[in-house]
C-alpha cells in the first residue's frame, strides 16, 4: 500500500530557476556566435540572424516545457507553464517570421521592386527549401492552435498534428541553420543546435512512446461511475497491479486520463482528482458532459480499463504554508496560513476543491475555511453531501450562489461578480488568506481581477483554468 500523507513539497525547479534557465538558453546562441569569427556584416543581416536564433532556441526549449515534465515545471504548475507556452509562441512566431523579411528590408525605400525580387528569389530557392518550408509551418501551427475551436478540429487530431508538426519544424529548421545559417561555420553552435534538438525531438518520442510502455504495464479499471449533480459524474478509478507503486497525489492537483483505450491512444484527457490522498489507491475524478467524448461519460461501464498520466499540477496548498506565531499549526500539514483558505469556484470547477476539503476533514484543518460555489442551476451543485460533511466537522463558511435560483431560494443570488464577491467576503480581508480560484475561463478573470482589485496580493491567489485562450 502507498503511503495516503499528501507530499510535503512539489517537484520541479523554482520560477525564478525556469525564467532564469529559459532565457539564458534563448541567448546562449548569440553568446556563442559572438565569440565565434562571423565577421562584419550589414546591420540588418545580423538583426535577422540574432532573432531567429534566439527564436529558435526559445522553441526548441518549449518542447521540454510543454512536455508533462514533473521534475522540471512541476512547481509552477500547468496553468503557468501554458500561459507562458502561448506568450513564448507569440515571440518565436514574430521573429521567425521576421527573419526572412529583414533582409530585402534595406532595398526596400529606393528600389522596392529589387526588394520583393530578393525576397522571391529566397522563397524559390532550392537551397532554403527546408527553412522555408518550416517557416509556413510554423505559422500554420500557431494558427491552428488559437483557432483550433473555430476550425471544429478535434482534440485528438489537433494535438497529434500540433506534436508532429512542431517535431517537423525542429528537424527543417535544424537542416536549414546548419546549411545556410550565418554562423554554421561555428563548431560549438552546430553541435548547441544538434544537441538541442534531439533534447526536443526525444522529449516528444518520450511522451508519446515511453509513457505509454510505461502505462501499459500499470493498467487501471473502473470501479464506480455516479452522478454527482447535472450532467456530471464521478468516475472512480483503481489499479490493477498491486506492487504499491502508485505515485500519490497533492490535493487538488489533476491526472490524464484514458477512458477505454489502448495506452498508446492520443484519447486521454486532464481531469482534476476530486479524492483525497486518504482514498488511494482509489482515485477519483469529476467530469462534466461537455461535448467530444465526456458527453457519453455517464455510459462508462464498471470494470473499463483505464490508464493514468500523473499526478500534474500546482492547484494545491502543498509548498503555501504559512506559519502561526512561527510554527505550522497542528493537524495542518500541507494546509494555507494562518488566516485560512477562501475557494471560490464555478461549476465543475469545484473537483480539485473536493479533494482538498477532503484532505483538510481528514487533517482536521483548524483554520477557517470559505467555499464561494456558483453555478447556474441548483441541480449542478456537485458533491452537495461532501460540502455539507466538511462544513460539519470543518471552521467553514458555504456561500451557494446561484443565477437562475428555484422559488424559495435562500442563498446568494446572481454570477461571481466582484458585487457578489464583496457580499460573501469580509470588508476587511486578512492578507495572508490564501484563494484558491477555479472555474469557466470568463468567471476566473473576473474574480482574479475582483480579488485584487480588494487588495489580495497576486502571490496568494492561486488559479487553474481547464481552458486556455
Amino acid at each position: 500500500m502507498p503511503s495516503t500523507q499528501a507530499p510535503r513539497h512539489l517537484p520541479g525547479l523554482s520560477p525564478a530557476a525556469l525564467i532564469g534557465g529559459y532565457f539564458l538558453l534563448g541567448i546562449l546562441p548569440l553568446i556563442i556566435a559572438w565569440f565565434g569569427d562571423a565577421g562584419d556584416q550589414p546591420i540588418l543581416r545580423a538583426l535577422s540572424g540574432g532573432l531567429v536564433m534566439v527564436a529558435f532556441s526559445l522553441m526548441l526549449v518549449q518542447f521540454v516545457l510543454s512536455g508533462r515534465f514533473e521534475r522540471v515545471s512541476g512547481k509552477v504548475g500547468i496553468d503557468v507553464t501554458m500561459r507562458f507556452h502561448q506568450l513564448a509562441a507569440w515571440i518565436v512566431l514574430g521573429f521567425i517570421v521576421a527573419h526572412p523579411l529583414l533582409y530585402p528590408l534595406a532595398r526596400l525605400p529606393d528600389n522596392p521592386a529589387g526588394a520583393w525580387a530578393m525576397l522571391v528569389g529566397m522563397v524559390s530557392s532550392t537551397g532554403l527549401r527546408t527553412g522555408v518550408v518550416a517557416w509556413v509551418l510554423l505559422i500554420v501551427l500557431v494558427v491552428m492552435a488559437i483557432f483550433r475551436d473555430r476550425l471544429g478540429v478535434g482534440y485528438e487530431a489537433w494535438r497529434l498534428s500540433h506534436g508532429v508538426g512542431a517535431v517537423a519544424i525542429a528537424v527543417l529548421a535544424l537542416d536549414h541553420t546548419l546549411a545556410v545559417g550565418t554562423h554554421s561555420g561555428s563548431g560549438l553552435l552546430a553541435w548547441y543546435w544538434m544537441a538541442m534538438t534531439a533534447v526536443a525531438v526525444g522529449s516528444v518520442l518520450f511522451v508519446y512512446g515511453v509513457k505509454p510502455v510505461i502505462k501499459a504495464r500499470r493498467p487501471y479499471r473502473v470501479v464506480s461511475n455516479r452522478r454527482i449533480a447535472d450532467r456530471t459524474w464521478e468516475v472512480v478509478v483503481e489499479p490493477e497491479h498491486a506492487d504499491g507503486r502508485i505515485p500519490v497525489h497533492a490535493p487538488g492537483q489533476f491526472a490524464w486520463l484514458n477512458l477505454g483505450h489502448k495506452p498508446y491512444s492520443l484519447t486521454e484527457h486532464p481531469f482534476s482528482i476530486a479524492t483525497p490522498p486518504s482514498a488511494l489507491p482509489r482515485i477519483g475524478f469529476a467530469i462534466k458532459e461537455s461535448g467530444d467524448f465526456t458527453s457519453r461519460i455517464g455510459e462508462i461501464a464498471t470494470g473499463t480499463r483505464a490508464f493514468l498520466d500523473g499526478p500534474h499540477g500546482s492547484f494545491t496548498t502543498t509548498g503555501r504554508d504559512r506559519p502561526v506565531d512561527g510554527r505550522a499549526p497542528e493537524g495542518a500539514a500541507q494546509s494555507a496560513d494562518s488566516a485560512g483558505l477562501v475557494m471560490i469556484a464555478g461549476g465543475v470547477g469545484l473537483a480539485p476543491m473536493a479533494g482538498i476539503l477532503a484532505h483538510l476533514v481528514d487533517t482536521n484543518y483548524p483554520l477557517p475555511v470559505h467555499l464561494i460555489y456558483g453555478n447556474r442551476l441548483e441541480s449542478q451543485i456537485m458533491y452537495r453531501d461532501r460540502l455539507e460533511q466538511a462544513a460539519a466537522v470543518l471552521d467553514m463558511r458555504v456561500d451557494l450562489v446561484l443565477s437562475e435560483p428555484p422559488e424559495g431560494w435562500t442563498g446568494k443570488v446572481g454570477n461571481l461578480t466582484p458585487d457578489v464577491l464583496r457580499a460573501c467576503l469580509p470588508d476587511a480581508l486578512p492578507r495572508d488568506t490564501l484563494y484558491l480560484v477555479c472555474g469557466p475561463a470568463m468567471m476566473m478573470t473576473v474574480v482574479e481581477d475582483a480579488l485584487v482589485g480588494m487588495g489580495v496580493p497576486g502571490d496568494r491567489i492561486v488559479a487553474e483554468r481547464f481552458k486556455y485562450d
